[in-house]
């Protein structure tokens, strides 16, 4: 009975230190790279291989965002989905923007956080007044106007290429995060689009499953293709902390879920073992990640 007892204790000691990396108290993350910043001044709190290169699929998507954003795009404006926008998307989830339909701009843009529909893109794009050439070279100016030296953009839509580290695409998200709009978009749970017809009556789920968790999330972006592995990028106030996380390379279509569950908790917990110290902060009543420089798919 003793013997029993004693191997009891060892397997619930066992299990406990089987959710933090090595038995010291960091949080075990499973996806290959891995990020956690303060949001506020950037500080890197946990990295897991956070400066590796890798693919970073839809997660490409806040950066399509960010350039239409800075071109002036009306979010007002009426924008129909051609068959150039389907041949861009060729090869990844399905979309449900029809050709020849028209989409409110700022719904197009809805489509493309919450649900990554690869139309949505050069849609925006073309909204914005650029060419999908133009579009991917916005997109690396706003990489090189937020200092990221090693994001790389060859595709609108990220089923084909482009690349990024962990750290960079958390800093990313916190700029992204920075922008009302794109906030808003991000944090929605579900949305009816519709046609300027009325024909289409589209609703759309946010990919974001953060968005259900105990935690306080401003709002992230996922990312799919065989080539990337399962990606997340998101913000969050934990313990009163706005900070921000990015997951590069999961295996599993979940496991970049828990690995911010698992990061969550490990800073609630006071961060023990944190690169830099984490003290609480008292959050703000409407929680903002702030920049000091300048139909569910498959995702």
């Amino acid at each position: 009975m003793r013997r029993a007892a004693f191997v009891t204790v060892l397997c619930v000691l066992a299990a406990s230190r089987g959710a933090f990396a090595g038995g010291n108290d960091l949080p075990d993350v499973h996806s290959k790279s891995a990020v956690l910043l303060d949001a506020e001044t950037g500080a890197e709190i946990f990295g897991k291989d956070a400066d590796e290169v890798r693919a970073i699929a839809s997660t490409t998507k806040i950066f399509v965002a960010m350039a239409v954003r800075k071109k002036g795009m009306s979010l007002d404006g009426w924008t129909e989905i051609t068959k150039d926008d389907a041949k861009a998307a060729r090869g990844g989830a399905k979309t449900r923007l029809d050709i020849g339909q028209s989409f409110k701009n700022h719904d197009l843009l809805r489509a493309m956080l919450m649900a990554s529909d690869n139309r949505a893109p050069t849609a925006l794009g073309r909204a914005a007044g650029m060419t999908p050439k133009e579009l991917i070279a916005a997109m690396n100016d706003v990489a090189k106007d937020l200092g990221l030296k090693k994001t790389r953009f060859t595709d609108t839509s990220g089923l084909r290429g482009n690349v990024s580290t962990a750290r960079e695409m958390a800093l990313a998200i916190r700029a992204a995060l920075a922008d009302d709009v794109l906030r808003d978009v991000m944090s929605t749970d579900e949305v009816i689009v519709k046609s300027r017809s009325g024909y289409e009556k589209i609703r759309y789920g946010n990919t974001d499953r953060a968005l259900g968790s105990k935690w306080q999330v401003i709002g992230g972006k996922t990312g799919y293709t065989e080539s990337a592995g399962y990606c997340f990028v998101v913000g969050a106030v934990v313990a009163g902390r706005p900070v921000v996380m990015a997951f590069l390379g999961a295996d599993g279509k979940l496991t970049r879920f828990a690995d911010f569950e698992r990061v969550a908790d490990w800073v609630d917990r006071g961060a023990p073992g944190a690169k830099v110290k984490v003290a609480a902060k008292r959050a703000r009543a409407k929680p903002r990640i702030t920049v000091s420089a300048r139909g569910h798919a498959e995702e």
